[in-house]
């Protein structure tokens, strides 16, 4: 059976960067930083090694109705700002609900409704743990609340491994409309675990940046000063619909989906596989699902977390994939400017990669000083004009989970 052809027709995001995707995309092509030092109360109260992480742009209140906000908790609330953009930018498209689905995402879940209701029942007794707790801290409730709102009967599906959970979600749309299970699907992540329990378990391991003099230049992939990524949070979306269903109704089209692929490297469940053979084996999977080649990829937007081996992996992988076609491809890695939403961050990434080849502009990298010579890329340091062709968004977590999502331009 001859594959559809895949678009995608709307885009939403609730970044760290600003409150919608237009925005989210102006100020990462302008260089800006998402990555500020936190205010909260709690970063004393725990003595916290780190003081700063990638927070939304925009207070949930200044979009969310404060009726809605009390039932969810911030990972769903982030998931419906993003998924409402999402759905409104594609035309609000008339489908029939079992012909409407949702495929999201997130790493962690609702972790600030767990850890509050274990704190409400240590302290208060069970009479003060929410009816909603269980409801709030599910994994999937971010897209049941996405579903809920859109009225969408074709599936509301969930995809939890860690920071490669978005990308996969967005493989796991395509390949459900080229199953024939729904029209239209809303895919994507989001994450809101800017809490001081994952923030003093990554620190604890030596995962994140502790630079905490200059957050705004604490993400620094490729950097041979970098120290640990950057905890952000937010969410994005991405509607995909096959081409005859966009056409017919008169969609905008962003660029095609043209795949999407899932591996493991049952290696280490931190660690990378230093060979990088299973992230090389899903990007060239995602590529063959419909026979891209590798010298139509004219730009690549990197997992590169700013992790002393985290991106020394990838660059391994890409070079193990690319060969010498790797010198002349752009890439960048824009968790330098967004930190790194978890399993928010592939959708987000994945965001990045379509507007870059739908506007034929590669986003920048910031706070690359002293480039590592053992990472030998092509590294976009300032908005780079692409030629139209193949772009893919590469996504790995922990657990050796891989994910990558290939775009071409339309």
């Amino acid at each position: 059976m001859a594959l559809k052809k895949i678009v995608v027709t709307g885009i939403g995001a609730f970044s760290p960067l600003a409150g919608n995707a237009p925005d989210t995309w102006a100020a990462l092509l302008a260089g800006k930083s998402g990555v500020r030092t936190m205010e909260m109360e709690w970063v004393a109260k725990y003595d916290l090694p780190v003081h700063f992480a990638a927070t939304v742009a925009v207070p949930v209140t200044e979009v969310l109705e404060r009726v809605v906000t009390k039932r969810l908790d911030p990972s769903s609330q982030y998931a419906l700002i993003a998924g409402r953009e999402a759905f409104a930018d594609a035309g609000s498209p008339v489908v029939d609900p079992g012909r409407l689905a949702v495929d999201w995402a997130t790493g962690i879940g609702g972790i600030w409704t767990l850890v509050d209701a274990w704190e409400d029942l240590r302290e208060k007794g069970p009479r003060r743990v929410m009816p909603m707790t269980v409801p709030m801290l599910m994994p999937n409730g971010p897209g049941a609340a996405i579903g809920m709102d859109l009225h969408a009967r074709a599936g509301i599906r969930t995809v939890v491994s860690a920071c490669a959970s978005s990308t996969e979600s967005i493989a796991n749309a395509y390949n459900h409309i080229q199953d024939g299970y729904a029209d239209v699907v809303i895919a994507g992540g989001s994450e809101a675990a800017v809490h001081p329990l994952p923030i003093a378990s990554f620190a604890a391991m030596q995962a994140l940046s502790k630079r905490n003099d200059d957050p705004a230049a604490a993400s620094r992939p490729y950097d041979v000063d970098r120290d640990g990524f950057v905890l952000g949070e937010g969410a994005a979306a991405l509607v995909l619909e096959t081409e005859e269903h966009a056409l017919a109704r008169g969609a905008k089209i962003y660029a095609e989906v043209i795949g999407g692929a899932v591996t493991s490297d049952a290696y280490h469940i931190t660690a990378p596989d230093p060979e990088g053979s299973g992230a090389a084996r899903a990007m060239t999977e995602a590529l063959a699902v419909t026979g891209a080649s590798l010298d139509e990829v004219v730009h690549i937007n990197a997992h590169a977390t700013s992790t002393p081996v985290g991106d020394v992996a990838e660059y391994s992988a890409l070079r193990r994939v690319f060969g010498s076609k790797l010198d002349g491809i752009p890439v960048s890695a824009t968790k330098a400017s967004t930190g790194h939403l978890l399993g928010g961050a592939g959708a987000l990434e994945a965001l990045f990669t379509v507007m870059a080849l739908h506007t034929n502009t590669a986003p920048p990298t910031i706070n690359l000083d002293n480039p590592d010579p053992a990472i030998e890329l092509d590294v976009v340091t300032k908005p780079r004009e692409i030629k139209p062709g193949v772009a893919i968004s590469n996504s790995f977590g922990f657990g050796g989970h891989n994910a990558v999502a290939a775009f071409r331009s339309y």
